[in-house]
């Protein structure tokens, strides 16, 4: 097949999306594929020119990816970089590119490849590509609509409220929270802007690191407990992960620095809590129409109630990343699995 992996954007998660997309790329090649990395925002050469045969030239025209940095883009300088200056998201040829191939492989993270506007935007122009569709991805992505979804199915998530800039004054006991408390960008990903916050100084502090990211925030009770992630392909739950940060919570840095995790699939959960987790998975699923494959993160209180935190539509493939390790503990390869992912996701178009 033609394929092109589509990374890298403007959001946070830039270059987590690289890597994502490298490892995705090379394993297609492995398999046979003729698979181009192509950086969305960037795009490819210029406007208008000549893209005959460029699928026999792949290793050629593809993105140059190097290691995830400890913190994240400067997203000012990445837009200055661009040769056209233009305004347009999509970069040079990359509608063209997108058209040309048999399906296009979504390796993006973040607001913009997770949000449904790019999702519906090829459903406009009659792009094929993987994963979920406009409405999921866009329900999944706001994590403070995503939590009232939860709470009206019955899935338990932790108490919480929605704060937009110039709400950061209210008093907390208003909101029926305490501290400590979690803040965290209302559509943010990989925990970028993420803080616990134990006393006012922090949560102030706390607030406006937020801010910094995004205009609306979402504030949830801190549950103290350990913290689990459940993959989700076809409506079908994967065996539950734990992730165990050597130091502090599992943020940007611990996610994708090796070795700053220890991350044990299947989980060392009693198998009640272990099934328990992967239904809410299951359900989290279908109630915001994941339909291709997800993962959903969950912690597990001292007190051993499950919360369900949110849902990701595009999970990452990163070599430290969850969901290749969950598929490989039920003996599914990593090539094996994105070529899964192509074919689940090529059953929604007619042909």
């Amino acid at each position: 097949m033609k394929i092109v992996v589509l990374s890298g954007g403007l959001s946070t998660e830039r270059d987590v999306s690289f890597k994502t997309g490298e490892r995705v790329t090379a394993a297609l090649r492995e398999r046979g594929h003729q698979v181009i990395l192509l950086d969305v925002y960037m795009g490819f050469g210029e406007a208008g020119q000549s893209l005959d045969g460029i699928f026999d030239r792949t290793r050629e025209v593809s993105v140059q990816v190097s290691d995830i940095p400890e913190v994240a883009p400067d997203l000012e300088k990445v837009k200055a970089a661009r040769k056209d200056s233009s305004a347009v998201f999509f970069g040079p040829n990359v509608i063209e590119l997108c058209r040309k191939a048999d399906v296009v492989f979504m390796a993006l993270h973040g607001e913009n490849g997770e949000n449904g506007r790019l999702q519906a935007a090829f459903d406009l122009f009659g792009i094929r590509y993987t994963g979920t569709g406009y409405l999921g991805s866009a329900l999944a992505m706001d994590k403070g609509i995503a939590k009232q979804l939860f709470l009206q199915n019955g899935i338990p998530t932790p108490r919480g409220t929605v704060l937009a800039r110039g709400q950061q004054a209210k008093d907390l006991g208003e909101l029926d929270i305490s501290l400590p408390c979690v803040v965290k960008p209302c559509c943010g990903g990989s925990s970028i802007g993420v803080s616990i916050a134990r006393t006012q100084e922090e949560l102030s502090a706390a607030l406006a690191e937020a801010f910094r990211w995004e205009d609306t925030l979402v504030v949830e009770e801190y549950i103290e407990g350990r913290e689990f992630s459940v993959g989700v392909i076809s409506y079908q739950a994967l065996p539950v992960i734990e992730i165990a940060p050597i130091e502090g919570f599992y943020d940007y840095k611990n996610k994708y620095k090796a070795g700053s995790a220890v991350e044990t699939c299947p989980a060392d959960l009693p198998q009640s809590v272990s099934e328990q987790m992967q239904r809410y998975a299951e359900q989290v699923a279908r109630v915001l129409g994941l339909d291709t494959y997800s993962r959903s993160d969950f912690l597990l209180g001292k007190d051993g109630a499950v919360y369900c935190l949110e849902a990701n539509t595009l999970p990452g493939m990163t070599p430290t990343s969850l969901l290749p390790q969950e598929a490989a503990a039920v003996g599914v390869s990593f090539g094996e699995l994105c070529e899964k992912i192509i074919e689940i996701s090529l059953k929604r178009y007619p042909n």
